[in-house]
Order: structure tokens, then C-alpha cells, then sequence
């Protein structure tokens, strides 16, 4: 492992623990009120462009997180927006941004060193990388026919596969080769990609569906590349450590130091230290700590930006927040699917939600109140954010269960 570049010595200005959350908050788009017109596409553009990368998942107990976060910053919103700004020609482009991510078209040479690097492979000890490799280099001439007939055919489903090979197994091995080989193709820039309104994934060729003159933009050398994924980075998080700022858009921590240091030194990014924060932190030249003005409380996605990284939404919040889908029911504390709630500054509350449409409900299975947190304030902005999801979901009603301390006083409050 190469030893760590040291980051330039320039003299750190001092944020409090409030302004750094007043930073992250206004970078992700949540300071603002949203809009009071209809939500059209613009504003689903000015929401790219403050976040950068939309993360995808498939888990739909009460709407996709694609949707989630764009309802948080915009509230109610007709979600076929965003489907028309993907496909062929489309303004939004998928690719691994932060996991799997809707990302803005323009910004697809920003990828192209990644998708360089898919193709070349790295020497790894992971049992599970070397595992994919020998998968590759023994289906190679599989992996070659179902890129020709992605070619032949035009868009292409890993279920339309003239010879998809489906097989058993557990996660990527459940998949079947075909689905692989069309992946793997994907990820290295060979094949492009968009989902179906039903989730489902259709690849075809990057010249029918990124647009031309996109493709024909020069690629940037990997380390450009970094340092404008960083600094975009910096502007979506507000403020960062350099382990943050790498975390965004999934580069590696060696890589990210380098180029955090050479933004320290050209200037575009500024240390700063954070209360309570031991490492030091970085944020835009311009950015300047502002107050939230939006009023409404926020319910956000298990997956929103804002709170991807458990010890960074420790650090800003002092809000320890596990994701518990994955984690086997006995051992969950919160729930299943559960949404922090953000009022001000501060997430007050977390939800464990289901949008249950046979019933036609939006049930409330848990309702936890943080430490500190006043009942009836909370229940009172909470029960206003729950009413405008169960309408967006298109449910008729509210059902609160009876876990968590915050459950009576949010009946109450949706009376």
C-alpha cells in the first residue's frame, strides 16, 4: 500500500458544530422551502445539480429512494419527471456514482477513467474481486455474444436474452450469467443503461444512449477527472473531510488525499476545522454558513445524501442511524425501512414507514422521538410531512402503530 500524500499546511478556519450542519444542510438542497408551484422538470435539474449523484434501490416497502429524495427537496411531484429525463438521449445517465446512481448526462466523461479501469482490472487480494475475474476470463466468449447481440437487437433486458443461463446461488451468484455479462458490460462503459418504470434494467449501446456530443467531449486524465468529482463533492456536502469527500463518489481515500491536497493548494477548496469533528474538514472557497429557512420538517430516504455515512451523521447531528433493512428482525431497533425526520437544523425523529396499497394506508409501524426533542412539536411538523407523502403515494389515510414514545402524541396530532 503506497504511503499516504501529506495535505498541504494552510491555516484553518474555525466552524462551529451549527454551522457545519447549516453547510450540509444548504448543500443537499434541504434549506430551502420547496417550491409552491407545481414541481416541473427544471426543478428536478436544480435538485441534480445540488446533489450530483441520485442513488438507486430496488426496495419498494414504501416508495424507491430515487423517488424519496426528490419528494424531501420537492414534496409532492409527478415521479414520470423523472423517468422522462432518463433513457435514450436523456439528461440523466446511470452509472456507479455513489453505488448505483442516476447522474446528470454531462457529467458522463467525469466516469469514463473508472470505466477504464472496470475493463483493465487491478491486481486485488479480495477472494471475492479474483472470484469475478475468473468468471470473466472463462465466459469471455459468452460475455462477447451477448455484447453482439445487445448490437443486433436494441434495447435489451437480461430476461430478453436469447440465452440468459439462469442459475441458483446467493446475490451475485443468484444472478443469472447473462445478467452478468451484462453488468460487467455496463460497468465498463461498453453497454449503457436505464430502468423501467418497474426497475428493471435495459442496456444497449452508448452511442443510442448517451447523446453525441457528450460522447465526443474529450476524456479527462483520471486525476482531472477526481479533482472535479471532488470538488463536486465538496459543493453537495457542504463541508467535508477528506474521507467524505472520497465517500461521495466511491474514490479511493489514497486517490482522494492526493487530490484534496492539490484543491487546497490551486485553492478551490479551503481547510477548515469543526467542532467536535478530529480530522480536519474542507469546503468550497465561497461557501459561507446560512441558517435553513424552510420551515416544513423533512422526512428523508434510508439512502438520501445527506445522511449516507453513519459516522459523518454522527459528527453533524449526533444522530447515531442505522440502515436495518438488511439487518435480521430481533436485532432491529427502529424498524425496517425508517426515515429520520429533519426540522431545522436537527433530525428530531426517525419513522419506520410502509405504504400499504391494499389497504390504501401509510402505515406508521414505529415512531421514535430523539433525546431532547419536544413530543408535540415534533408530532405536530411530523404529522404534516406524513399527510403530504400519504397523498403524493396517492394512500387514503395514516395508521399509527403503537411502537415507539412519540406514537401518541402523533395520533393526536393527525386528528
Amino acid at each position: 500500500m503506497g504511503r499516504r500524500p501529506p495535505l498541504p499546511k494552510v491555516a484553518a478556519r474555525e466552524l462551529s458544530a451549527r454551522e457545519a450542519r447549516w453547510l450540509a444542510i444548504e448543500g443537499q438542497g434541504l434549506a430551502r422551502p420547496r417550491p409552491k408551484a407545481e414541481v416541473e422538470r427544471r426543478h428536478l435539474r436544480e435538485v441534480m445539480a445540488s446533489i450530483g449523484t441520485l442513488q438507486l434501490d430496488a426496495v419498494n416497502v414504501l416508495e424507491r429512494t430515487q423517488f424519496l429524495v426528490l419528494f424531501s427537496r420537492l414534496g409532492p411531484y409527478d415521479v414520470g419527471h423523472l423517468h422522462d429525463m432518463t433513457g435514450p438521449g436523456g439528461e440523466l445517465f446511470e452509472y456507479w456514482g455513489h453505488a448505483a446512481s442516476l447522474l446528470p448526462t454531462a457529467v458522463h466523461p467525469l466516469f469514463r477513467w473508472r470505466m477504464q479501469r472496470f475493463r483493465a482490472g487491478r491486481p486485488t487480494t479480495s477472494k471475492y474481486e479474483a472470484a469475478r475475474r475468473a468468471w470473466r476470463e472463462s465466459h469471455a466468449g459468452y460475455i462477447a455474444a451477448v455484447r453482439d447481440e445487445v448490437r443486433e437487437r436494441g434495447p435489451t433486458a437480461a430476461s430478453q436474452l436469447s440465452d440468459p443461463r439462469r442459475r441458483q446461488g446467493e446475490w451475485w451468484e443468484r444472478r443469472s450469467a447473462g445478467r452478468q455479462a451484462l453488468e460487467w458490460l455496463f460497468s465498463t462503459g461498453e453497454l449503457a443503461a436505464w430502468r423501467t418504470p418497474r426497475f428493471e434494467r435495459v442496456y444497449d449501446l452508448p452511442e443510442r444512449v448517451i447523446p453525441s456530443d457528450v460522447l465526443a467531449r474529450p476524456t479527462p486524465e483520471a486525476d482531472e477527472a477526481q479533482r472535479a468529482l471532488l470538488t463536486a463533492a465538496a459543493g453537495s456536502l457542504g463541508v467535508a473531510t477528506a474521507g467524505d469527500l472520497a465517500d461521495y463518489y466511491r474514490i479511493t481515500p489514497l486517490e482522494a488525499r492526493a487530490r484534496v491536497a492539490e484543491l487546497v493548494e490551486s485553492g478551490d477548496l479551503v481547510p477548515v476545522t469543526v467542532e467536535g469533528w478530529r480530522q480536519p474538514a474542507y469546503r468550497l472557497a465561497g461557501a459561507r454558513p446560512r441558517p435553513p429557512v424552510r420551515a416544513q420538517a423533512t422526512l428523508l430516504s434510508p439512502f438520501d445524501s445527506l445522511i449516507w455515512e453513519r459516522d459523518r451523521t454522527r459528527r453533524l447531528f449526533g444522530f447515531d442511524y442505522r440502515i436495518e433493512v438488511y439487518v435480521p428482525l430481533p436485532q432491529r431497533q427502529h424498524g425496517y425501512y425508517v426515515l429520520p425526520l429533519l426540522v431545522g437544523d436537527e433530525l428530531v425523529a426517525r419513522f419506520d414507514l410502509k405504504g400499504d396499497r391494499k389497504a390504501r394506508t401509510l402505515r406508521v409501524s414505529g415512531a421514535h422521538l430523539e433525546p431532547g426533542a419536544d413530543p408535540a412539536a415534533v408530532a405536530g411538523a411530523a404529522g404534516a410531512e406524513l399527510d403530504s407523502m400519504r397523498a403524493w403515494l396517492g394512500l387514503g389515510s395514516v395508521t399509527v402503530g403503537a411502537r415507539g414514545v412519540l406514537a401518541t402524541a402523533l395520533r393526536r396530532a393527525l386528528r
